[in-house]
């Protein structure tokens, strides 16, 4: 399924249906008086987050969703019904902004989470709420309130626990497709992510949490350069950062200064994210070299790197235990120092 996480659609509420302009015709009632009935509601326009989808690609081919309108009234004091509500199933992270782009409205973070974007017209009055003592036949009835119409962009965010950060060809796709299930496209030679990648870690039958790898960053991503920053926003909800460093390469400092200089421009509190360095294909390392590249990240970083190897296997164990520490702060499940944390409305002695 081809991954699509940002569309411009536009929505409309259903207008109202029209009153009725009636009057009562029976035998032996020559005066019956009016009996036009009320037009029905407009549909709404509601947005629901669905469990189970994982890109917009439904709005790529489909960009216009009006609600319909509600039936018009008829005689006999007979009111319309209320028109069919539009309801857009969009996956568990997406926001709603402005036609702008910038304006969040919404936020859909929750599974089930359904809220009401539009709402429809009115319907009109029949003839019937019109008569009086003065003017005993009407023959007039309002026509139903006009819908509401809207610009909207959808943007998703993914929801991950760990996001991965790294150069192009960092081996972060290898990493992932040996910490998890995931299988992403793996070559190499630079660029080969060109959209985001989940991957569901499992430690444990109760241990369990979701990697996003990302495309690769290069310097100048944050102005546009390479694939830019666009995907950064798929790891601002994450617990936390596994910043993996190509081992193999010449400068592993400017590696790790390149993409903390990103993070601090992209902003959205992603450089304050508790980060988790990791000098990666330690494998085509000798243990001299190992120990030299080590040196270097832990001059730059102020902490010793862990040492992994996506290939051979090497350190993800320790690695993922790690991340998986601080997911648990994330869920509150433990405290600062690694603790457990009674549950809300436990009992304690």
């Amino acid at each position: 399924m081809k991954f699509l996480d940002q569309a411009k659609i536009y929505i409309r509420s259903g207008n109202g249906g029209a009153g009725s302009v009636s009057f009562r015709r029976e035998k032996f009632i020559p005066n019956g008086g009016p009996d036009g009935g009320d037009g029905g509601r407009g549909g709404d326009v509601w947005i629901e987050a669905a469990e189970g989808l994982n890109t917009l690609i439904d709005f790529r081919y489909q960009q216009h969703f009006k609600a319909a309108t509600g039936a018009h009234g008829q005689g006999r004091q007979m009111h319309g019904g209320k028109g069919e509500d539009v309801v857009l199933r969009v996956p568990v992270g997406t926001q709603v902004l402005d036609e702008d782009k910038e304006t969040v409205l919404l936020d859909m973070d929750t599974a089930g989470q359904r809220v009401k974007l539009l709402t429809g017209g009115n319907g009109g009055w029949g003839n019937v709420h019109f008569k009086g003592p003065i003017n005993q036949a009407p023959r007039h009835a309002n026509p139903g309130q006009e819908g509401q119409e809207k610009w909207v962009w959808l943007r998703l965010k993914l929801i991950a626990d760990i996001g991965l950060a790294g150069l192009p060809n960092a081996g972060k796709s290898t990493f992932l497709a040996a910490a998890s299930a995931a299988r992403p496209k793996i070559a190499d030679y630079p660029f080969t992510t060109l959209v985001p990648n989940l991957g569901m870690v499992d430690l444990s039958p109760t241990e369990r949490f979701v990697i996003a790898d990302i495309p690769g960053l290069i310097a100048g991503a944050s102005e546009g350069a390479g694939l830019g920053t666009r995907f950064l926003g798929h790891v601002e909800r994450s617990a936390s950062l596994i910043h993996l460093i190509d081992g193999t390469q010449e400068d592993v400092a400017e590696a790790y200064h390149v993409i903390r200089a990103e993070l601090e421009a992209y902003g959205e509190g992603l450089a304050d994210k508790v980060e988790i360095l990791a000098l990666n294909k330690v494998d085509a390392l000798t243990p001299e070299a190992r120990e030299e590249k080590a040196a270097e990240l832990e001059a730059v970083a102020g902490r010793r790197p862990m040492l992994v190897s996506g290939v051979s296997g090497e350190g993800v164990p320790e690695l993922l235990r790690a991340a998986w520490a601080e997911v648990r702060k994330t869920r509150g499940e433990v405290d600062a120092d690694g603790d457990a944390v009674a549950p809300a409305g436990a009992w304690a002695p």
